[in-house]
C-alpha cells in the first residue's frame, strides 16, 4: 500500500502536496473517468525496484512474482519515479488517458535497462465471457501469433511488437502456444481455468534462451 500512495503522490499535478503524501486517498477523488491505471512488469533476470519517491519503500518484482497489480493514479498526469535492476537505473515518466491500463514493462538492454509502455484502452467487458490480451514485447518473433495448444485456429495474430491485442473468450481451461513466423516457438503455457468477468494477460517477453510467454491476471490494488 505505501507504494501505490507513493505512486498517487508522485504525480506533477499534485507535487506541491508531496509532503502530505501519507494522507493523499489510494483512489483518485473526482469523478471515476479521472482514474487511469498503471502496472510493471519485470522482463529482466534480475530483481526490479520500482520507486516514486524518494525515501519511500521500493514496490519490488523479481523471478517469483515478476507482475504487479494495477495501480488507480490521476489521468493525464505524468507518472514518475526510478526503475532500478542490478545497480542499473532509469527514469520513468508515463502518462494514461482516463479509463486507460498503462502496463510498463522493464527489459533487457546492452546499456542496461530500457522501458515499453503499453497502453490498453478496453471495451470489451462481458461479465459471461473471459477477457484475454496478448501483448508483444519481443522484436525477435517476426508475425507474432497465439493459438490455442494443439490447434492451427490463431487468437491472435500479426501482433505487431510493442503493442497488444484483447478479445473476449469463452470461460474455459486453456493451454495456447506461441506462433513466430507460421512456426510454434517454445512449450505451450497453461492459463488454467478462465473465469467469467475475469480479465487476463499473455505476454511474449524476450529471454537468453529465445522468445518466452507469462501469463498473469489483470488486479486492481487493493
Amino acid at each position: 500500500m505505501s507504494v501505490l500512495r507513493a505512486l498517487t503522490a508522485s504525480v506533477a499535478l499534485l507535487g506541491c502536496a508531496v509532503a502530505m503524501a501519507a494522507d493523499i486517498p489510494l483512489y483518485p477523488t473526482g469523478p471515476a473517468e479521472d482514474a487511469a491505471f498503471i502496472r510493471f512488469i519485470n522482463a529482466t533476470p534480475d530483481a526490479l525496484q520500482v520507486v516514486a519517491q524518494k525515501g519511500q519503500p521500493p514496490l519490488k518484482l523479481d523471478a517469483a512474482k515478476p507482475v504487479s497489480s494495477f495501480f488507480p493514479v490521476q489521468a493525464k498526469s505524468t507518472i514518475k519515479g526510478t526503475l532500478t535492476v542490478a545497480g542499473k537505473s532509469l527514469e520513468l515518466g508515463v502518462q494514461a488517458k482516463p479509463g486507460e491500463f498503462a502496463t510498463v514493462v522493464v527489459l533487457p538492454d546492452p546499456k542496461g535497462i530500457r522501458q515499453v509502455t503499453v497502453q490498453d484502452n478496453p471495451d470489451d467487458f462481458n461479465g459471461l465471457k473471459a477477457s484475454l490480451a496478448f501483448f508483444n514485447l519481443d522484436v525477435s518473433c517476426a508475425a507474432a501469433a497465439l493459438r490455442p495448444a494443439g490447434r492451427n485456429a490463431d487468437l491472435f495474430k500479426g501482433v505487431a511488437q510493442g503493442s497488444l491485442q484483447r478479445r473476449s473468450i469463452n470461460p474455459v481451461k486453456l493451454s495456447v502456444q506461441l506462433v513466430c513466423g507460421g512456426t510454434n516457438t517454445g512449450p505451450a503455457l497453461d492459463l488454467g481455468e478462465l473465469k467469467a468477468g475475469e480479465r487476463y494477460s499473455v505476454l511474449l517477453l524476450p529471454s537468453a534462451s529465445g522468445p518466452r510467454l507469462l501469463a498473469a491476471t489483470d488486479k486492481l490494488a487493493n
